[in-house]
């Protein structure tokens, strides 16, 4: 029953922080490819964090390779470039002014790796504390403990996560992507 509520836990954590959290941190790389519809120089990926960008290309047409760009300073060429605080892509030119992604569908194709190399310390604690919530019932309203009873009101104000504790919902917001 404990392995049961292991394995729940763990796939109830990735789908509120919506990120595979350590899953994908020894990945070959995830590819995302973004259809552009309008005028814009970012692109937002969707795990996080990002450990490192393997690559990233865009094309004008359909049936066209993807041109890969350059961000490695050779020839003063730095046409992306990664800011790791909303996990984006910009793409730029060489001197660092903005430049728009061509439109199409999948027109942009980025390559990278995301996750943690190992789970943090905080969110390590808040998964045991999740995992002792819900192998004691503590999720119940009402239990029956040696002729009495309990009653366990909903302990949460976040929308959508009413059966989980404010002390443990806290931390995992900070890893909510």
């Amino acid at each position: 029953a404990l392995q049961a509520i292991i394995t729940s836990v763990s796939s109830l954590v990735k789908s509120y922080c919506n990120s595979s959290i350590i899953d994908n941190a020894g990945s070959p790389g995830i590819t995302e490819t973004f259809d552009i519809q309008w005028d814009t120089h970012v692109v937002q990926l969707k795990d996080s964090p990002i450990l490192s960008v393997l690559s990233v290309g865009e094309r004008t047409n359909q049936a066209d390779a993807y041109t890969i760009l350059l961000n490695d300073g050779t020839d003063g060429k730095y046409e992306w470039w990664l800011d790791p605080v909303t996990d984006s892509i910009l793409r730029t030119g060489s001197s660092g002014n903005y430049l728009c992604w061509p439109r199409g569908t999948g027109s942009v194709q980025i390559v990278y790796t995301s996750g943690y190399a190992t789970t943090p310390e905080d969110l390590k604690l808040a998964i045991i504390d999740l995992v002792n919530y819900f192998h004691r019932d503590e999720h119940k309203e009402r239990q029956s403990l040696a002729g009495g009873s309990l009653e366990n009101p909903g302990t949460t104000s976040i929308t959508n996560f009413s059966s989980v504790p404010d002390h443990i919902a806290r931390v995992l917001d900070l890893y909510r992507i």
